[in-house]
Formats: structure tokens, C-alpha cells, sequence
């Protein structure tokens, strides 16, 4: 099925002749400055700060400038098919919206309003167990959309199978397991801000709406939050897993199963051999470990050693159109949006998630065909040219 993403400039251009302009920037490099003006600075430091000095997240974005699209004429890409399915899930684009939690301190709605505004226009979300909203709650703003699951593994493995079920139930089709979080790393901007939400009881909607959880408490959340955070502190931080605690996944979840948070070819190597079904090529956005490898620089090695025996995803530092035709260039399946549509959150909730993803796939649509291809499939390393 063809997808017109591009036709949102033209839509765009035609509200100007009634003197209306989008209500921010469809430029997503530009999304984090004009926030900053709407937002209080610990959570916006929370979103736009990475670990340390900021080098993964600056190596992150020169990565994408090291990589050039080659443009091809003559190759009757005036119509456009961007539609793939990634382990099982039909989706528009290969573009998925990456797992952001404690998206009420940007704006009061939240998860629900981005899982209305990805259900409207099909693109999946990956909702983080750090989520303000509950499963049940997102998983009802979504419809039927479609929609994944990341889990942060809780030390608890009766809580662990608990939110497994809660999220299998509530028709969360894919779980994703972020590797990289077992603690944080030092983040300045958060420190010097002494801004951390989940210490607050933001963030928290997943494990304080848990049956198993809520059990373990003298007190409900709601009568004594101070606890519930304490006990969520020491669920959810502290244990770093090795590869032999995977098989616990794979008994008490039935569908696709992606590792999130590979950066090294031997670590992928490891997830297919483990029967993975998928993995995420991520530095978390650059906020776990500083001077850490780019992403997409991690991204063809590990693509041309694992891509036929799983899928390989990639995020972290994705912010355009191009960035986005680069990754699947360069042997991604899909790619996972972060911080843009954080940003769109912040500017107008549900309209504001729907413009910002709207620009990254107009963006895409058009760098595809004025590229001279006509579909994600046909995007390979030739056509780009590394210039350094």
C-alpha cells in the first residue's frame, strides 16, 4: 500500500494561504531549543542530557554526517511503497516510536496522548515500564494500534511475570528488553539539577498499579508514595543479568523477543545464538555510558554478522529523514524514534506527537524518492558514500 507521508508539505503549504503556520517547527534538529523555552529545566535536562560529558550523544549525531546519500535519477520513484512488517507487525514506515518513560513531565497526558497519535497514523510505540500511565490505560488509548513492550527487568520474578501478563493480556504484541539501565549512569545535567522523577513517584504507574507489587507494601502507593519508591528503587536497579537469565523470558512470553542496548558484534552474535528474535542497536540516546562507540557506527558490522538470523533495529541519535534512510541503509529493519517526538509531546500532547512524526516521515517519503528508490527494501550501503 502506498503511503503519501510526503504529501504533509503540500498540506502544510495550503494552510498557509489561510495564514496558518504549524504550531512549531517541523526542522526536528531545532525541536530540543524551541522546548527548552516551555519547559522547567529538570525535566527538560531529564529528556535532552546524556551521561557525562555528552560525547556518545554528540559521537551520536557526527556518526550520521559521516555517511552521504548518494542520489540516483531516472528511477520512476514518483510512487512510493514504505511499508514493512518487523516480527510480525504490519507497520507504514519502518519507523517505530522508541520506549520513553515519564512522559507526563513534559506534558499532563503523556503516554496516552502519543498512543493516540501513533495508533492514528499506524506506527507502533514501545512503551517503557517507566511509563506514567499504566498497560491497561495506554493499551486503551492505543485501540488497535499497534504496540510493543519494553521491559526494565525487575529483581522481582514474580513482579517480572506479573507485568509480563498484565502487558501479554492487554494486547502488547513484542517485548523489548532494555540491557543498558541495571543502574544510571552519571548524568550531570539530572545531578545538577537534582531532578530524578521516579524518587518524586513519577514513572511509576507500571509497578504501583501491580497486584505483586502493591502486596509487598504495608501501605498503598496513594497512602505512603515514600515507600512504594523505595521498594521500586530496589526492584528495579542493582542487578546486572548475564546471558543465562534469558531463558526466564522466554518462559513466560510467548511472542518476538528484542535485546535492547547491542553495541558490540559478539553481543549480537550472543542474542542469536540465545534464539533471540530481534535487537536493538542503541546507546540509549547516549545516556548510559560517555566516549561510548556511535550507534550507527556499531550499526553494518553487527547487521552484516547477525541480519539473517534476526532482526536488527537500530536508535540513538535519530533525528531526520535522511538519519532514518541512513539506518536502513546501512542494515537496519526499522528504525526507533526518541527525543523528536518527546519534544512534539511537549509543544501540543497528542497534536504535537502527531506533527513531529509527521515531519520525520514526510521527511523520509521524499529523501526515499527524490533518492530514486521507491521502497525501504531497495536501500542498501550503495547508496550512501562515507566522506570521513
Amino acid at each position: 500500500m502506498t503511503q503519501p507521508f510526503g504529501g504533509y508539505q503540500n498540506e502544510l503549504y495550503l494552510h498557509g494561504l489561510a495564514g496558518e503556520r504549524p504550531a512549531f517547527t517541523t526542522d526536528a534538529t531545532r525541536l530540543a531549543e524551541s522546548a527548552r523555552e516551555i519547559l522547567e529545566p529538570g525535566p527538560f535536562w531529564y529528556v535532552e542530557g546524556g551521561a557525562g560529558s555528552g560525547a556518545t550523544m554528540r559521537a551520536n549525531r557526527e556518526a550520521f554526517d559521516k555517511w552521504r546519500i548518494v542520489p540516483r535519477m531516472l528511477r520512476d520513484a514518483a510512487t512510493r511503497d514504505l511499508s514493512t512488517t518487523v516480527l510480525g507487525t504490519p507497520m507504514p514506515a519502518p519507523v517505530l516510536l522508541a520506549p520513553v518513560g515519564v512522559q507526563s513531565i513534559v506534558h499532563a497526558d503523556g503516554e496516552l496522548a502519543t498512543a493516540r497519535a501513533a495508533s492514528a497514523l499506524g506506527v507502533p510505540m514501545v512503551l517503557s515500564t517507566a511509563s506514567s500511565n499504566t498497560i491497561e490505560d495506554v493499551a486503551e488509548a492505543s485501540g488497535t494500534g499497534p504496540r510493543w513492550f519494553q521491559l526494565y527487568w525487575p529483581n522481582d520474578p514474580d513482579l517480572c511475570v506479573s507485568i509480563l501478563n498484565r502487558a501479554a493480556k492487554a494486547g502488547f504484541s513484542t517485548l523489548v528488553v532494555t540491557l543498558d539501565t541495571w543502574t544510571l549512569a552519571w548524568r550531570p545535567n539530572d545531578l545538577d539539577h537534582s531532578y530524578l522523577p521516579f524518587i518524586r513517584g513519577t514513572g511509576t504507574a507500571i509497578p504501583f498499579s501491580d497486584p505483586v507489587f502493591r502486596s509487598g507494601l504495608a501501605d498503598t502507593p496513594e497512602d505512603d508514595t515514600p515507600m512504594a519508591v523505595l521498594k521500586w528503587i530496589q526492584m528495579f536497579t542493582g542487578a546486572d543479568r548475564d546471558w543465562e537469565a534469558l531463558p526466564f523470558l522466554r518462559e513466560h512470553w510467548d511472542g518476538p523477543i528484542v535485546l535492547k542496548g547491542i553495541q558490540h558484534v559478539d553481543d549480537a552474535r550472543r542474542a542469536a545464538d540465545a534464539g533471540m528474535d530481534g535487537i536493538v542497536v542503541s546507546n540509549h540516546g547516549g545516556r548510559q555510558v560517555d566516549g561510548a562507540i556511535a550507534s550507527l557506527d556499531a550499526l553494518p558490522p553487527i547487521a552484516n554478522a547477525v541480519g539473517d538470523r534476526l532482526e536488527v533495529l537500530f536508535d540513538s541519535g535519530v533525528r531526520t529523514g535522511a538519519d532514518v534512510f541512513k539506518a536502513i541503509a546501512l542494515g537496519a529493519k526499522a528504525v526507533l524514534i526518541g527525543r523528536p517526538f518527546v519534544w512534539g509531546l511537549a509543544h501540543a500532547g497528542e497534536a504535537g506527537v502527531r506533527h513531529a512524526l509527521r515531519s520525520i516521515l514526510a521527511d523520509f517519503d521524499l529523501t526515499v524518492g527524490l533518492s530514486g528508490y521507491r521502497s525501504p527494501a531497495e536501500l542498501t550501503p550503495d547508496a550512501l558514500t562515507r566522506v570521513s
